[in-house]
């Protein structure tokens, strides 16, 4: 596969989610590219441990212990890395979760209130506060993480796909109004990729991977690095008139 590769130097990214899976993935992606690159995670030792491993390498991390739940706690994160690196340039609100199918008739309160925290109100409160520093700054470019189930409907996971439709529709709005700041705002929609949230829905059977990977034109699922391509190209000077799009990385799944 052929591969792009873009020069982040002098420029600081923003990653929620970031410890593992999507987010870890497009964190290197970022740091290889030259950017000083905030790991943003509530899982406090996988952070630190990514930093660890880039600093090593000569490489520009900050690990950052946030629950995007927690406004106060993101409003935190973003000061400390403003206050680390002189800017935030770019930022992947990856941040997310998926719980195990259920009828909409039972689906709990509880279930319900914990996907919006995470995948909707997490996004909101992040771009809230990178949107604050940017405006000031008078640029910027925010990629959020959708799915293919902001795209679509979805047998038996009714509230995740709702809260993914608003990432989108969040997305959208943003991208109307900042653009006069001289910031982007555009989302990836995901398909099937393999991460540690999908090994374990396959782990619990809600999930096979060969009927997955037969489901979409391309004939497989997809890798991690594919969706930070994605994201990074969002972020570049490669993608400066793109801005309000959700761009879908699923194979062709929702092309069907």
């Amino acid at each position: 596969m052929a591969e792009l590769t873009y020069d982040f130097t002098g420029k600081t990214a923003f990653v929620t989610g970031g410890s593992a899976g999507t987010g870890e993935a497009t964190v290197r992606a970022f740091a290889e590219a030259g950017a000083a690159v905030a790991i943003v995670d509530r899982n406090e030792d996988a952070a630190q441990a990514l930093a660890d491993e880039l600093t090593g390498k000569g490489q520009k991390a900050l690990p950052i212990a946030c629950d995007v739940t927690d406004e106060d706690q993101v409003a935190a994160a973003v000061r400390e890395t403003v206050e680390a690196f002189g800017s935030l340039d770019m930022a992947f609100n990856n941040a997310g979760i998926m719980l195990p199918p259920v009828d909409s008739a039972d689906e709990t309160e509880a279930a319900f209130d914990q996907l919006v925290a995470v995948n909707l109100k997490g996004v909101w409160a992040s771009m809230k506060h990178e949107l604050k520093q940017m405006r000031e700054q008078g640029s910027g470019a925010i990629v959020n993480c959708s799915s293919l189930g902001g795209l679509v409907g979805g047998d038996g996971r009714t509230t995740y796909h709702a809260t993914k439709h608003g990432v989108i529709g969040a997305t959208k709005s943003v991208a109307l109004q900042y653009g006069r700041h001289g910031v982007r705002c555009n989302a990836v929609c995901p398909g099937t990729i393999e991460t540690p949230m999908v090994a374990a829905m396959a782990a619990r059977g809600e999930l096979d991977r060969e009927t997955s990977a037969a489901g979409v034109p391309l004939g497989r699922l997809g890798r991690p690095e594919e969706i930070a391509a994605a994201v990074l190209w969002l972020c570049s000077d490669a993608a400066s008139y793109v801005t309000g799009a959700a761009l879908p990385v699923d194979a062709g799944h929702t092309a069907q």
